[in-house]
């Protein structure tokens, strides 16, 4: 059986000075290809798909773009491109083709959406049950090959299930979106949202928008702003939150004190702008990979009031099934969020090579395959 697939190939070199060199300092000039690839034999803990939706995520986008000034992707996140490739696309639904032998909680026929971080189950981290934290993990799409493609091969432990949700290709374009949604759904338990907070949002991409909607409707904010510098974003983002302002306009009549921020956005200077608001006991939570420093110069401010700085990283540990109950109680519609859907894996890859489209016409894009 062959799969068509989206390849990404990159020069491996390492900037000169850089001890640990991150995947930004280290894979030059990407490149993409649509290929018909052969599919080996199923593996016995995997599952083999035919996908029927794939979404596009900002890391796909940084994957494949490079920095002007140096031809480096844009991506910090873990990755490993291989000399052959790597296909990449973490997000998407697909229908179960054949099932390795030692899969028993998934069957032939099934439809499935995605987890994309694969755990050892084994490091102390995982034994404490901090399984986005594993020592050990391995993405989907970055460093194993992912869902861009006809048919794909994904180990069974990042399956679930959703044959008894999906009634409609609405349903089907829904669970594409889960992966994302459940990122936003742990960012949102890690900053602590309490009824009466005021929550600052900086990017109204998939998971900034996922962000706004889940800290109002399910963890109970009171005020919910958005800030967001594409004028395309800021207009559908407005339905999503009391308050969306482009970055300028918020900084000249900010809020006069903040409970959560939600970096969403890779634009780590306004982090800087907005600390001093930062109320007592604030939180400020970070989503986006920029690969840029955070700066601040209010220490002092950290410390009188016990402002807490955290990293957020990942959608394990139970955030896809009150995901999915949300979902089917009709609490959140996933839906919603897709701006745009693209036929086939040409479309898919042209799109990619052209990403401003996505940034400045769109939010969440799918792909459908079939």
């Amino acid at each position: 059986m062959k799969s068509k697939k989206i390849i990404l190939y990159a020069d491996k070199e390492p900037m000169e000075g850089i001890e640990n060199p991150g995947p930004h300092q280290l894979y030059r000039n990407p490149r993409l290809a649509v290929e018909d690839r052969e599919i080996g034999e199923l593996k016995p803990d995997e599952i083999r798909v035919e996908m029927i939706y794939a979404g596009i995520c900002g890391t796909d986008v940084h994957l494949v773009e490079k920095a002007p000034d140096t031809g480096y992707i844009r991506s910090s996140a873990p990755a490993d491109i291989p000399g052959d490739g790597r296909c990449i696309g973490h997000e998407g639904v697909g229908r179960v083709l054949e099932a390795g032998r030692d899969v028993k909680h998934i069957t032939v026929g099934a439809y499935v959406t995605f987890e994309s971080i694969i755990v050892c189950h084994f490091c102390d981290v995982c034994r404490k049950g901090q399984f986005n934290q594993c020592r050990n993990a391995k993405l989907l799409g970055l460093e194993k090959d992912g869902l861009f493609g006809t048919v794909v091969d994904v180990p069974a432990m990042l399956a679930h299930d959703i044959t008894h949700i999906v009634r409609s290709d609405m349903d089907l374009r829904a669970m594409a979106c889960v992966e994302p949604a459940g990122v936003a759904y742990v960012a949102c338990q890690n900053s602590c949202i309490k009824g009466g907070d005021v929550v600052v949002i900086f990017g109204a991409g998939p998971i900034g928008l996922f962000s706004a909607l889940l800290s109002k409707s399910i963890f109970g904010a009171s005020i919910v702003y958005i800030v967001e510098p594409v004028e395309f974003r800021r207009k559908f983002a407005s339905s999503w939150c009391d308050h969306v302002t482009d970055v300028d306009d918020f900084f000249s009549n900010p809020p006069t004190y903040v409970d959560v921020v939600i970096e969403a956005s890779g634009a780590m200077e306004n982090i800087n702008r907005i600390f001093r608001r930062l109320n007592a006991n604030g939180r400020a939570i970070f989503l986006a990979r920029s690969g840029y420093p955070l700066k601040l110069d209010a220490l002092d401010h950290m410390i009188t009031n016990a402002i807490t700085l955290m990293g957020s990283r990942g959608h394990l540990c139970g955030a896809f099934s009150d995901i999915l109950s949300l979902y089917q109680q009709k609490r959140i519609p996933l839906n919603e969020i897709v701006t745009d859907v693209v036929d086939g894996v040409e479309a898919l890859c042209n799109l990619l090579r052209n990403p401003e489209k996505i940034l400045h016409t769109n939010c969440k894009v799918l792909t459908r395959f079939k």
